[in-house]
């Protein structure tokens, strides 16, 4: 089984934006914080930091950004100060002051306290050259005399207050240090005049200061041990700093954002220096001052441990550089050379034993020992690829003329940080063409498999990965191969019809969760039977529009969307919220904005969208379908499927009822217009379809379901900024701890239930009572049904009745134990259990249940625009399967 350590790994330097917009509401919101008693100011301190987060994921996914605050936040102990960032700021960057002072207090309001060190090159020219000084340079160095020097004090401390000044004016904490901090001799007296060469900093001035809650907010003037006060070059001084604490992040912020290619001017996006070190100092563009920082920021990472790296970056994108895995400027990190071996000895047995010891998922469970590990290696011919230290290794076996499988890829946490897991793994794909692999399914890094695969199967909670292989009857082919041969440790192929397998998309997010559920109580392994039709699966990108999501099931189904491996939100609308951004979408920056019935026309005719979902209030939707009706006549390619969340087409002819367990999926994927299910009628018509058979002539089945509040809906209030939120319509406050029952006869759920359950009689009429209850908890449906039979059945022939009825369906658990709340609540499934008998064997009670916002609406509605648009219908639904 092959894992990849700790965390996820820098996946490439992908594009992200921070809206401008989001700044200024971020500033607004820091203005408005007013003090107050100690427990109000511990709890603005949470929400500036709740916030700020939540902006930080506009940057990036909320995986990465989240990533990077734990790992950042790890070196930020109390007990280990400054070992998060120093921060160099260029003199023209202080020109920005605004920008600047925003960009440092994000970091601040997160919990994060970096060392800044600023320099003032183009206000000391200025000034020098107003006091009628001759600046003098030798070797790139400033020529300092005794008035050169004393303009130079006067300058820097005067940018220092001013960066100090416009951090505290957001709330900020900030401490200036002009003095005490560098100890230095002069670095050439005869020649360079009061220039210092740096020989100690002390560290208690900076550590006291951040202990204080303060940003420390240092110049680059030192003195000497006899008391001169020194210029010191403001790069070299940011060196010694790092040097001193060892940070993990070393950040340069200049105007330009980044290091430039002197040929081509592209921005450069990573310098591995142990690489391309030598070859970039014979460049012919690389000279003067580029030659003169490259020559620096190698000096300085050669010292410092290989967890640390150099970014060259704006203040405007100082948050990307440090929270994305795609970073904004350009990254200097030492890198690694890289070795392939054809034997352990060759590696060092003891190293690498070490190395299986430590990392290996399976050893660390107790499921294998370390020589088991190293028996299963040696079976067939295989070659160990890895870097010097040991920060990655991988083992690839490769027996004469049969496909490689990679059964190993272990990462030390410097390894992930510093990208050589990436390394490692191009170097494999060097060597070969095609490549299988096994992950966790719950592995933290599964986004990084999917991202380097062509395709993969999943199975009782493990993927199978592969490149290199197009044809999935090929695949077929090879696993069974591994199978027979014993290469891979479990069958991955469905028992029954061949089902495709899901093929990755280049540059997309794998599936991941909204909330991972662990299905208790299910007897089953792999499900074939909804996933074995022949019909491809797409692998396409398509686009989605949202109408009304500003409620809790369009929160819901924006966050499920957004770990969706090919499908992406490009518009979504709301009138309350028209104007600020989609907080619970993280692949990319979308703003709410207010579509009506004739935008949506025109976007459906310049086709703009492909699939549609109203998440409407009932009898609010009309208008937009009839408005995607008249556009799709229009429309040059095929018009857009449209999914309503609402019940106002549940009972329409033309429209098809998306309950895939109960109803099919062919009609779903033929069809073009959809109605998702009730919440509590999906509940009902799952609990009672499976017994329609004995159901009784003129006796009603009656379900009484309890529902979190979040089913009642929500009203639209305002935060403290004045920015429009949702809030839940009924609290547990207002039902006082208790229950509400509601809507005792005629519910629409109902109605909705019994109307389809009908067709399952052939169109024989059936009734049922539906009593609908809300709670104090927040999502979450149990449903009792109770149901006279038309014969004695014993709870076994009742249990047996619902496995034939929902096998292999994998949103379906069966237990012996009533389910409760912890089985459904944040879980895309539904759960049944708690089957008894009346002693007279002639009525039946059942417990089924179902998370309202899930399985109960945004899940399912998910189902049905994967099934509608020909992806695999749990494309962007965690689903863990027990074995």
């Amino acid at each position: 089984m092959l894992s990849i350590a700790n965390t996820s790994i820098r996946a490439g330097r992908r594009a992200a934006i921070v809206v401008a917009g989001q700044r200024q509401a971020a500033l607004a919101a820091v203005k408005a914080k007013k003090p107050g008693s100690a427990r109000s100011i511990q709890s603005v301190a949470q929400t500036d930091r709740d916030t700020i987060t939540r902006l930080l994921y506009s940057l990036g996914s909320k995986r990465e950004v989240e990533r990077h605050l734990r790992i950042f936040s790890s070196s930020s102990h109390p007990s280990q100060p400054a070992k998060f960032a120093v921060i160099k700021i260029g003199g023209a960057v202080l020109e920005n002051l605004e920008e600047l002072a925003l960009s440092l207090s994000f970091l601040y309001r997160v919990g994060l306290y970096p060392v800044v060190l600023h320099g003032a090159g183009p206000q000391l020219n200025q000034q020098i050259e107003e006091a009628g000084v001759v600046p003098d340079y030798i070797d790139g160095i400033r020529v300092t005399d005794t008035k050169t020097l004393q303009v130079a004090r006067r300058v820097f401390l005067e940018q220092n207050l001013k960066l100090v000044g416009a951090l505290e004016s957001l709330g900020t904490r900030a401490r200036p240090i002009t003095s005490g901090v560098f100890t230095a001799d002069y670095l050439d007296k005869e020649k360079y005049g009061l220039v210092g060469k740096v020989t100690r900093v002390d560290r208690r001035p900076i550590e006291a200061s951040i202990r204080a809650g303060a940003l420390p907010i240092l110049t680059s003037l030192a003195e000497s041990p006899d008391g001169q006060i020194l210029n010191v070059n403001a790069d070299i001084a940011a060196g010694e700093l790092a040097k001193e604490f060892e940070p993990m992040k070393i950040v340069f912020l200049n105007d330009k954002g980044g290091l430039f290619h002197g040929v081509t001017g592209e921005k450069i996006s990573v310098i591995n220096l142990d690489e391309e070190y030598d070859t970039l100092m014979k460049e012919p563009w690389v000279k003067y001052g580029t030659k003169l920082k490259l020559r620096e920021f190698k000096e300085l990472l050669d010292y410092l441990p290989r967890t640390s790296s150099v970014a060259v970056i704006s203040a405007a994108h100082l948050q990307k550089e440090l929270f994305t895995d795609d970073g904004a400027g350009t990254l200097i990190r030492r890198g690694y050379k890289l070795f392939k071996h054809r034997s352990i000895e060759g590696v060092g047995a003891d190293r690498f034993r070490q190395v299986i010891h430590d990392r290996d998922p399976e050893v660390l469970a107790g499921e294998q020992s370390v020589t088991s590990v190293l028996n299963e290696i040696n079976k067939t011919p295989f070659t160990i690829y890895g870097d010097e230290p040991l920060d990655v290794v991988a083992t690839v076996s490769h027996p004469p003329g049969e496909t490689p499988v990679m059964t190993k890829l272990l990462a030390s946490r410097s390894g992930i940080l510093n990208n050589v897991v990436d390394n490692v793994f191009n170097a494999i794909k060097k060597d070969h063409r095609r490549l299988f692999w096994t992950a966790q399914v719950d592995d933290e890094n599964r986004s990084w498999h999917f991202e380097r695969a062509d395709g993969s199967f999943t199975r009782a909670g493990k993927s199978l990965f592969w490149y290199g292989v197009h044809d999935v009857y090929e695949v077929e082919r090879i696993i069974r191969d591994f199978e027979a041969k014993g290469r891979i440790e479990r069958s991955y192929l469905p028992v029954g019809p061949s089902a495709p397998p899901h093929k990755a998309a280049a540059g997309t997010r794998p599936f991941s969760t909204l909330a991972r559920s662990n299905v208790p109580g299910s007897t089953r392994g792999y499900a074939t039977s909804a996933t074995s039709s022949a019909t491809p699966v797409s692998t396409k990108i398509k686009r989605l529009g949202l109408i009304g999501a500003r409620g809790f099931t369009g929160q819901a189904l924006t966050s499920l969307i957004s770990e969706h491996p090919y499908l992406n939100l490009t518009h979504v609308s709301s009138r309350q919220m028209a104007g600020y951004p989609l907080d619970t979408y993280t692949k990319a920056s979308v703003q709410y904005s207010n579509l009506s019935p004739e935008d949506v026309e025109r976007m459906e005719k310049r086709g703009e969208v492909d699939a549609w979902v109203m998440a409407l209030p009932n009898g609010a939707c009309k208008p937009f379908v009839d408005a995607v009706d008249r556009g799709s006549k229009e429309r040059v390619t095929e018009g857009s499927v449209v999914v309503d969340l609402s019940a106002d087409y549940r009972f329409e002819s033309g429209w098809t009822y998306g309950l895939p367990e109960l109803y099919g999926r062919s009609a779903i994927r033929a069809s073009k217009r959809i109605s998702n299910p009730g919440c509590y009628a999906t509940s009902t018509q799952m609990l009672i379809a499976p017994l329609l058979d004995y159901l009784k002539t003129g006796a009603w089945p009656t379900v009484f379901g309890l529902s979190g509040y979040s089913g009642a809906g929500t009203v639209t209030s305002s935060d403290p900024d004045g920015r429009p939120i949702s809030l839940p319509k009924v609290t547990p406050e207002t039902l006082a701890g208790g229950i509400q029952p509601y809507a005792l006869t005629d519910h629409i759920h109902e109605r909705e239930a019994g109307h389809h359950l009908s067709s399952l009689l052939n169109n024989s009429s059936m009734k049922l009572a539906f009593i609908p209850a809300v709670t104090p908890w927040f999502s979450g449906i149990i449903s009792t049904l109770s149901m006279p039979l038309t014969e004695k059945l014993s709870a076994k022939e009742i249990i047996s009745l619902y496995q034939k009825r929902y096998a292999g369906e994998k949103l379906v658990s069966i237990k012996t134990a009533v389910p409760t709340l912890p089985d459904i609540a944040n879980k895309h499934g539904w759960v049944v259990g708690g089957v008894q008998v009346h002693s007279e064997g002639e009525r039946v009670v059942v417990i089924g249940g179902l998370d309202n916002l899930l399985k109960g609406a945004a899940t399912q509605c998910l189902q049905n625009l994967n099934l509608a648009l020909g992806y695999d219908e749990y494309a962007g639904i965690s689903i863990p399967i027990p074995a």
